[in-house]
């Protein structure tokens, strides 16, 4: 049996590899010019550590065997490290790693063999330990290791798939936020940014991919080849990238740059759009930024499965997707499909920048990478495709954060990360949307122009380095010529949503005159004492279009608004805040909801939404508005009417015979206002209609299923039946053949159900596969529900899908969920991205309104997690609570509007 040699430093590579660093720095001084050698003494002061200060790590040299089909691997790792002080041992993180021989080497020559190992499994540290204290200088430290390759997408993992050939297996990493560990021993810090060298040893049939292109391939025989790859620029450890398998590849250059993608042999087709519009977003990000894309290449790896954590990673130069989030498949691809790729690809490829070339230090300061990628990603989408009108979806984001942002449970854009639990926590709406949302109000406060030239002094600064949210404040003050980081830090220093009332308006010498005062809008505090904020705020007169803006500080502040007439704060709802109006004001505005911007009127539905359901505007409003809502509105303002209206009606479901009944009125009234969106969309696409009136079909169709609407199940029904037997292209065209499934598996009976089963254990398409297995786990029926759970725990669908099966079981019976997956807690850990499971308990029991539900949660928390990994079970208890006061104290009121117009 041929043995596959393991790469291993011998005493020559490791004195050539000493020297070879300074031409390594060299080589890179183009790319670290703006950043020091490593950080300095006062920097590393200030920086959240969980490792001993006074060892910086320089350079990586790693060698990796990987063994796919035994889930091992083999490493070795040169470090070249700068030690600050004498010292006779040195810690780095390392996990679930074993070592079997470390010693460090002076750029002179000595060795030593380190004398003792020691490892903390619980800060997730190894410290070698030296006969001989090192002296104040730099080294070369080497570590021989083995690992495991994990089957979930943490560390270094396998990912397995059918094809018409055969199963398959391929290997990726992930790495954020604290997993490179796994795979190397290393100071797994963001502020730890170094150069990389990586080599592997793989099956000579496969594609190797790394962040940098390969310099050379050497073949080994017995069916093996050593591969290298380029050094990296200096970066983070998390954002290292390796991938190994069966792949193709496909290229095309923008502006100097080789853009790629990658995917599972067959698929490569699926990735056209992808590649094409990777190498518009290049051109765009290089003018906006700056400062171009600094290394050689760019791939998108386009990978099978999915994780309940992550959807795609930023790895530089080498970004990793899941095939749902890049690939489109005609057979099933819808618009929104299209437009959420998009949204992927602009997102990730802004990392390049706000993530990869400027870090932040710490994981407190995460929003520096994700709310300003979210932000990118809706600016570039606006910009390069206004044909989508994605403008509109800003209010959506937005939602999303103040829906948490208003729950007792929430936390500051900037927060305290103290552990790698609480780390991977803080991938939330906070971080992300609400990010995103103050980004975008602070640029409509200081001008598109000059938010542009801040954030690109911002690059050039910090290119390759490490910042906090200060540096860049500093950049937009200074671009500004005022101090924007006043209200910069009211917004990212302390949590919450402020609330503007808006009085009375006057109207004089052609002028509107009102009084503006700020609180905070709570959904379970109404009661608690505001916080204060300097708000921006924008208003104008309906149909005047003159803009007036005031910055409401210490509470109150008076605006004049050119023009008489209706009043609207916030318009073109840049701002983050909620807006109660006077009631006559909120009345004129249902009566003037026609002339409104489409902007404005998502803006205004979803405050009224918003505060009818807190109590703190009567819920009556807000249907007004719906009835006033036009059916020559923007189809994205018929999509929010459609969802909030689906939404409401969630809120009244339960067993009783009282709920039902309750639930049915509300119904009626709900399929009456949907009724005639439906008929004017249709089923069928025209020629020539909106992406969006794409997007709205799938979206009524969808939604008066989920109400039990009898003519649109009948309808998908139909086609579904008739797709058996003349063709599923005509019965079920692509755009809509995963929501006319939807429909079907969520009324089905046992036999449908059955049907469905055996299609999904036959499709071998990925994409499609794990669309029908989330179809089974859909079904209204609780007994279809548990049969979906049980399968679930089977191998059959596999290792990705399971924990995918049971959270969509749980959209719909929650308590089932919560108790299934709690039952087997074990079997359901071993399904789950250790990054996810401190988070994957707490929301299936997320859609509750049952009492019982939160003692249960807390109890389980209380067993399985640690005191400081606790805020999604803690944000989903106080979700519980807010659900039942909102049915108890909300729906009443929704009651009494419908016995008023019915009578």
């Amino acid at each position: 049996m041929h043995r596959t040699p393991t790469p291993r430093f011998r005493r020559s590579q490791l004195a050539a590899a000493v020297l070879a660093l300074a031409s390594i720095t060299a080589a890179h001084a183009g790319h670290a010019a703006a950043a020091p050698k490593y950080a300095s003494a006062s920097h590393a002061a200030t920086t959240t550590t969980q490792l001993p200060r006074g060892v910086t790590p320089l350079h990586y040299i790693v060698s990796i065997t990987p063994d796919a089909a035994a889930s091992t691997f083999k490493g070795a790792v040169a470090i070249k490290v700068a030690v600050d002080k004498p010292t006779a041992s040195i810690t780095f993180n390392a996990l679930n790693l074993a070592f079997s021989a470390a010693a460090i080497e002076g750029a002179g020559g000595g060795k030593q063999v380190t004398r003792k190992i020691d490892f903390d499994a619980d800060k997730q540290t190894a410290t070698v330990h030296f006969a001989e204290p090192l002296d104040k200088g730099e080294y070369l430290l080497r570590i021989d290791y083995t690992g495991k390759i994990g089957t979930q997408a943490t560390g270094l993992f396998s990912l397995d798939y059918d094809t018409p050939e055969g199963h398959q297996r391929a290997l990726y990493t992930q790495f954020e936020n604290s997993d490179a560990r796994s795979m190397l021993p290393s100071w797994d810090e963001p502020d730890y940014k170094a150069t990389f060298d990586l080599d592997v040893v793989v099956p000579s049939g496969q594609i190797a991919v790394g962040n940098m292109p390969i310099t050379r391939s050497e073949e080994m025989g017995h069916g093996m080849k050593h591969v290298y790859f380029a050094t990296t620029p200096r970066m983070s450890t998390y954002l290292l990238f390796f991938g190994l398998g069966d792949f193709e590849r496909a290229t095309a250059m923008s502006e100097g740059t080789e853009i790629g993608v990658i995917t599972k042999r067959g698929a490569l087709a699926q990735s056209r759009f992808a590649l094409d519009e990777s190498a518009a977003l290049l051109r765009e990000y290089n003018d906006y930024f700056g400062v171009r894309y600094p290394l050689p290449k760019l791939d998108n790896i386009a990978a099978p499965g999915r994780s309940q954590f992550f959807g795609a990673m930023e790895n530089w130069g080498a970004v990793f997707t899941f095939e749902y989030g890049l690939l489109l498949d005609p057979a099933i691809s819808t618009q929104a499909d299209k437009e959420n790729i998009y949204t992927t690809l602009s997102h990730e490829m802004a990392h390049q920048w706000f993530g990869d070339l400027v870090t932040m230090r710490w994981w407190d300061d995460l929003w520096l990478n994700e709310g300003f990628a979210s932000w990118m990603e809706s600016r570039t989408t606006e910009r390069l495709h206004p044909e989508w009108n994605t403008a509109l979806s800003s209010v959506a984001g937005r939602e999303s954060a103040m829906s948490q942002d208003a729950l007792r449970t929430t936390h500051p854009v900037v927060q305290r990360i103290a552990t790698v639990e609480q780390a991977s926590q803080a991938f939330d709406g906070i971080t992300y949307q609400k990010g995103e949302a103050v980004i975008r109000m602070l640029e409509a406060y200081v001008g598109a122009d000059t938010w542009r030239t801040a954030v690109r002094n911002y690059m050039r600064k910090h290119a390759y380095g490490n910042t906090v949210s200060d540096d860049l404040w500093r950049e937009v003050d200074a671009a500004a010529g005022k101090p924007v980081s006043a209200i910069a830090h009211d917004f990212t220093l302390q949590p919450g949503v402020p609330m503007i009332t808006v009085d009375n308006a006057v109207c004089r010498n052609g002028n509107t005159r009102v009084r503006l005062t700020q609180t905070e809008f709570s959904k379970d505090q109404p009661n608690k004492k505001p916080l204060s904020w300097k708000v921006p705020v924008i208003a104008s007169t309906v149909g005047n279009g003159k803009l007036a803006t005031v910055l409401v500080k210490n509470g109150k502040a008076t605006l004049n608004v050119p023009g008489c007439g209706t009043l609207l704060v916030n318009a073109g709802q840049s701002g983050y805040y909620r807006t109660v109006y006077a009631p006559a004001n909120t009345r004129a505005l249902a009566g003037s909801f026609a002339r409104l911007a489409p902007i404005d009127q998502l803006g205004l539905l979803a405050d009224s939404q918003s505060l009818g359901l807190a109590g703190a505007q009567n819920l009556a409003d807000f249907l007004e508005l719906v009835k006033a809502t036009p059916l020559s509105a923007d189809p994205q303002v018929l999509g929010k009417v459609a969802s909030s209206l689906g939404s409401l009606y969630e809120q009244y479901a339960g067993d009783s015979a009282e709920s039902k009944a309750r639930q049915q009125a509300f119904g009626r009234f709900a399929v009456a206002r949907l009724a005639p969106m439906m008929a004017q969309t249709g089923w069928e696409a025209r020629a020539g209609e909106a992406s969006s009136v794409a997007t709205l079909r799938g979206q009524l169709i969808a939604i008066l299923g989920d109400m039990g609407e009898p003519g649109v199940i009948a309808e998908a029904r139909r086609r579904y039946a008739a797709s058996e037997q003349a063709g599923e292209q005509a019965a079920m065209p692509a755009p809509l053949r995963r929501t006319i499934l939807g429909v079907v598996a969520q009324h089905a009976d046992e036999s449908t159900w059955e049907q469905l089963h055996a299609r999904a254990r036959q499709e071998q398409t990925p994409l499609v596969k794990n669309q029908l297995y989330d179809l089974l786990a859909s079904s209204d029926d609780p007994a279809l529900a548990q049969r979906a759970l049980a399968l679930a725990m089977t191998d059959e669908p596999g290792v990705t899908n399971s924990p995918a099966m049971i959270s969509r079981v749980s959209r719909t019976h929650p308590e089932l969920a919560f108790d299934f997956a709690l039952a087997h807690l074990e079997q359901v850990n071993a399904r789950i991205d250790a990054s996810s499971r401190s988070r994957y308990f707490p929301r299936l029991a997320a859609g509750s309104a049952q009492p019982d539900m939160i003692a249960k949660l807390e109890a389980y928390a209380q067993a399985h997690l640690p005191a400081g990994a606790r805020g999604d079970a803690d944000s989903s208890v106080a979700g519980i609570k807010y659900r039942i006061k909102l049915r108890a104290e909300r729906l009443p009121a929704v009651d009494a509007w419908l016995a008023k117009q019915a009578g």
